[in-house]
C-alpha cells in the first residue's frame, strides 16, 4: 500500500498519522512545505520518499509539482486530515484515479454553506443560514436572517474569525474586522448546549463515536480571556440526552457522502431537546481531541485511522472506560510565564486522574490567547464517573494560576 500524505510533519499532530501509516505496512510518500532538515526525526523515519514543495496551501502549485515527482510510479491512496489541504488531497486523487472521496463530495464538508444546504435537504435540521460575498449581501442576510445571528467564514476551521451579532451596531464593526475574508456564513444563532460528533468511518458507516462536550461553548470561550476553555469526552453514549445528536450525525455521513476516515462535527442541543447541525469537517478534530479519545478508549486512534484507510478495517476495542477532560489554560498578564499557582496542589490531590500535565513552562513566553485554543498549555485528565470528571475540570479551571510577567 503506496499512500501520498500531505503535510506529514505540520501541523505536529501530524506526526502520529504519519507514524499510524507506517504502523500498518504503508509506504508513505510526504509531501510539505517544511525543509527536509527540518523534518522531526520521528517523521523522517516513517517516510519512503517526501517531496518540499514552496507553499503546500498552494493548492495548483502542489497538484502540478506532486503530479510530476509521481510520474511513473504506483500510488494507491492520496490523505490528508489538515482541514486546508482536504480540497487538494481530493483533486490528487481525481487527477490519478484513485480511490476516496471525490472533490465534489469533499467540497460538502469544507464549504459551510453548500454543507447546510446538502444537509437541509436530506431534512435534516440546520440554522437557516445565507452565503454573503459582499457588505451589501451582509447587510440583506442580516435582514432577512434576523438578530441575534453568527457571521463566519465559508471555509473556516474552529471558530476563528466567527462573531455573534445581537444588533444592528455591531455589524459595521464585524464587518471591517472580516474584510479579509473573502466569503462568509450569516447563519441563525442556536441558543444550546454545544457537542461533537466523531467518527471513524469505513464507507461512511462509524467504526468508532465519540460525542464531547464544550465548556462553555466555543465561542464564549474564545471571547472571554479569563476562562480557561473545558472539553469532555462522554464515556456514556447511551444516554437519552445524546440520541437525538447521535442520530443527526449519522443522517448527516449519508447527506454529505462520507465514505473513509474521521469526521468532527458540532451540534446544538436545545433546550427542549432538539438537536441541530452545526458544522462538520472530514478530518480529526483538532486541540488533542484524538489524544481525549484515545485516553477514553485506551486505543490508538492514528493508527486505527491509517488501518480504515489503508485497508478498510478497524481493529481497536471501542468500549469506552473513561470521560476525558482537557483544560485549556490562559495565562493572566502578559511577556513571559513567571508563576504556576496551585499545580502542585492538584497534583499531590488529584494526579492519578492526569494523563497528561502540559503547560507551558516557567520561563516561556505566553501565547496569543486570540490565536490559539490551546492557548499555554493543558491539563487532561479521566475519571469514569462524568460528575467527577466535570469537578476535577473546573479545579483545574479555577484553582490553577499562571502569571506572566514582562521582562526587566
Amino acid at each position: 500500500m503506496k499512500v501520498v500524505f500531505l503535510a506529514p510533519n505540520y501541523p505536529p499532530e501530524m506526526q502520529q498519522y504519519t507514524r499510524g501509516l507506517a504502523d500498518v505496512g504503508a509506504t508513505v510518500y510526504g509531501v510539505g512545505d517544511t525543509p527536509v532538515a527540518q523534518l522531526h526525526p520521528s517523521v523522517r523515519q516513517y517516510l519512503s520518499d517526501y517531496l518540499q514543495v514552496p507553499r503546500i496551501l498552494d493548492e495548483d502549485d502542489v497538484v502540478a509539482r506532486v503530479h510530476a515527482w509521481l510520474r511513473g510510479r504506483e500510488v494507491d491512496r492520496v490523505l490528508a486530515n489538515w482541514e486546508v489541504l482536504v480540497l487538494t488531497a481530493a483533486r490528487l486523487r481525481e487527477r490519478f484515479g484513485l480511490p476516496g472521496m471525490s472533490l465534489y463530495t469533499v467540497r460538502g464538508f469544507r464549504d459551510k454553506q453548500l454543507m447546510k444546504e446538502r444537509v437541509a435537504a436530506a431534512g435534516l435540521r440546520v440554522p437557516r443560514a445565507l452565503r454573503v460575498r459582499t457588505v451589501a449581501e451582509a447587510n440583506a442576510a442580516v435582514e432577512a436572517i434576523g438578530y441575534p445571528l453568527i457571521l463566519k467564514p465559508i471555509d473556516g476551521a474552529g471558530s476563528a474569525d466567527t462573531y455573534r451579532l445581537d444588533s444592528a451596531d455591531q455589524l459595521p464593526g464585524v464587518l471591517a474586522a472580516m474584510r479579509h475574508v473573502g466569503e462568509a456564513s450569516c447563519e441563525e444563532f442556536i441558543e444550546g448546549e454545544e457537542f461533537t460528533f466523531d467518527t471513524v468511518c469505513i464507507a461512511g458507516k462509524p467504526a468508532i463515536t465519540n460525542v464531547c462536550q464544550y465548556l462553555p461553548p466555543p465561542l464564549i470561550a474564545r471571547t472571554q480571556e479569563w476562562i480557561s476553555p473545558v472539553i469532555i469526552t462522554v464515556r456514556d453514549l447511551e444516554q437519552a440526552k445524546l440520541a437525538n445528536g447521535i442520530k443527526l450525525g449519522r443522517g448527516v455521513l449519508d447527506a454529505l457522502g462520507m465514505g473513509d476516515g474521521f469526521t468532527h462535527m458540532e451540534w446544538f442541543r436545545k433546550v427542549d431537546g432538539e438537536a441541530v447541525f452545526g458544522e462538520i469537517g472530514c478530518r480529526p478534530g483538532g486541540a488533542h481531541l484524538v489524544d481525549q479519545i484515545n485516553y477514553t478508549c485506551d486505543i490508538d486512534l492514528f493508527r486505527e485511522w491509517a488501518r480504515v484507510c489503508c485497508w478498510g478495517t478497524f481493529s481497536a476495542p471501542i468500549e469506552r472506560k473513561y470521560n476525558v477532560a482537557i483544560i485549556f489554560k490562559r495565562a493572566r498578564g502578559h511577556g513571559r510565564i513567571r508563576r504556576i499557582e496551585g499545580l502542585q496542589s492538584f497534583l499531590r490531590d488529584y494526579g492519578e486522574y492526569v494523563v497528561e500535565q502540559k503547560l507551558l513552562p516557567v520561563g516561556t513566553p505566553r501565547r496569543n490567547w486570540k490565536q490559539t485554543l490551546t492557548s499555554d498549555g493543558h491539563i487532561m485528565l479521566r475519571h469514569p464517573d462524568w460528575e467527577r470528571t466535570r469537578a476535577l475540570a473546573e479545579i483545574v479551571a479555577n484553582d490553577i494560576t499562571m502569571h506572566a510577567e514582562q521582562d526587566g
